[in-house]
């Protein structure tokens, strides 16, 4: 019997995974069940239930519209009954609903059975941080992988080519996940360096909203190019104080540059921060009004590790981190963003 996939999460990135994992389990059935349970949280969608139209035509109409999905993606409403003899846990929601959902699952998984994380995130404890990836570990008791990349999730819905990366400190883990997800137009890389990979998902996002900044300043593609450079060196500098062991060669992997660029053009959190610009809005009130039910993960990040920073009296030493969350708060005009970049400590 093949291995068991089961999807925890359903927005646009879950369902655009949805529709690669559905396709390969079935094309490669000596490795995995053909059936993929993903967990929905139930919503209406003009007066039917979102599983139900899922199910019934095949489609997120509200989170990928236009996009369909293999029919042996089920779409699942409750989370134990989603989650029951899982092989494989798929987790692709956002960081903060993780350790609820684990301790909804925990003692109802089998002991052999693996996760993989895609989300773009990290947990704040008193003494730092902690990885998505440890968090299921240490909830759920099972080895946890995580895959991170330069995906845009209407892109992979479209076919588009593009890579990603797979951290995994277990290497036939991370083959099997090879396997799960690779297809010709996603092409996985593996390296052994789980922490690293968390770290450029979770903070790539907030760089994201910095050269949101810029655009919305009608600043061109060099100041932008200079946000993605300063960017990066605060990346690696917080890996290398937060996270000791970091590779710097995974910052040059889809995870790190690749998908630093591409949030930088085309994410979200570039939407958010040219909309922080033009608009006195809250992004609370943004986020209402622009993704309909979604969450901008960048602000929520870069609040944690100001905080963080702030405990270790080091914010200093990442002027772009600490300015984009005093713009999101609205504690400081964007216009001095510019300012934050001409004096970082890089120039010093």
């Amino acid at each position: 019997m093949g291995k068991a996939v089961c999807i925890i999460g359903s927005g646009n990135w879950g369902s655009a995974i949805a529709k690669i994992v559905g396709h390969n389990v079935r094309d490669r059935r000596e490795l995995f069940d053909p059936l993929v349970r993903m967990y929905v949280y139930e919503e209406m969608v003009d007066g039917e239930k979102l599983t139900e139209v899922i199910n019934t035509r095949h489609e997120n109409v509200k989170y990928l519209p236009g996009v369909q999905l293999p029919d042996n993606v089920v779409a699942v409403p409750n989370l134990l009954e989603a989650s029951k003899d899982g092989d494989i846990y798929i987790f692709v929601l956002p960081h903060q609903f993780v350790a609820d959902i684990c301790a909804t699952m925990k003692g109802n998984i089998k002991k052999d059975s693996i996760a993989v994380s895609l989300i773009k995130g990290v947990s704040i404890t008193e003494g730092g941080i902690k990885l998505i990836s440890d968090v299921i570990t240490e909830e759920l008791g099972i080895h946890c992988s995580a895959m991170m990349g330069a995906n845009l999730a209407g892109e992979v819905a479209k076919e588009q080519f593009c890579e990603s990366t797979i951290g995994s400190t277990n290497e036939e883990n991370g083959q099997m996940l090879k396997r799960l997800f690779e297809t010709p137009y996603f092409h996985c890389m593996i390296v052994n360096d789980t922490p690293t990979v968390e770290i450029c998902g979770a903070l790539k996002n907030v760089v994201g909203i910095g050269a949101g900044i810029v655009d919305g300043m009608n600043y061109g593609d060099n100041t932008k190019a200079a946000v993605i450079r300063l960017g990066l060196m605060e990346m690696i500098k917080f890996a290398e104080l937060f996270s000791p062991g970091s590779k710097v060669s995974t910052f040059f992997e889809s995870c790190g540059i690749a998908d630093l660029v591409a949030t930088c053009h085309g994410g979200r959190n570039r939407m958010l921060g040219e909309s922080v610009v033009k608009s006195s809005k809250t992004v609370k009130e943004l986020e209402k009004e622009l993704l309909h039910g979604q969450s901008f993960q960048g602000p929520l990040v870069a609040r944690e590790i100001y905080h963080i920073l702030e405990t270790k009296h080091m914010l200093e030493q990442f002027p772009m981190f600490m300015a984009i969350h005093k713009i999101c708060e609205r504690e400081m005009d964007p216009s001095q963003f510019v300012s934050c970049l001409r004096n970082h400590p890089e120039h010093m």
